[in-house]
């Protein structure tokens, strides 16, 4: 809804979609990226997805990077081009002004379903 707009872009960063857990030199994951909890990312591993995230920001869309490769290395992290000392976006990427198709498609699950399945996940959670 937004593709038409020249000041707003809404641009899905898909850094987070291929990535694997770190492991360290015995192919454990590498504890050291979780918190306590070992299900959220530490200072370290914020600081990865941080990186991963900028990067994404500046990657032309349809060529951005869908994995962290949690290397603990800062000189991956990338510096704006100066051809292009922006943050990507659809219209940016070369997509605005070409026959790519962003017409509105219908949604296939009816919005009431979605609302009966909620309900019955908190239902069946509070039992």
């Amino acid at each position: 809804r937004y593709e038409q707009r020249e000041d707003f872009a809404v641009v899905i960063q898909p850094f987070f979609r291929s990535t694997l857990v770190p492991l360290d030199s015995t192919s454990k994951p590498d504890m050291s990226f979780f918190a306590a909890d070992c299900f959220h990312f530490s200072v370290r591993g914020y600081a990865e997805m941080a990186m991963a995230l900028w990067n994404n920001m500046l990657e032309p869309v349809g060529e951005k990077q869908t994995y962290n490769n949690f290397t603990h290395d800062r000189s991956k992290l990338r510096c704006p081009n100066p051809e292009k000392p922006f943050l990507s976006t659809q219209r940016n990427s070369g997509f605005g002004n070409s026959d790519l198709s962003l017409e509105k498609t219908e949604s296939s699950v009816p919005y009431w379903a979605v609302i009966v399945t909620a309900v019955a996940g908190v239902l069946v959670g509070s039992l």
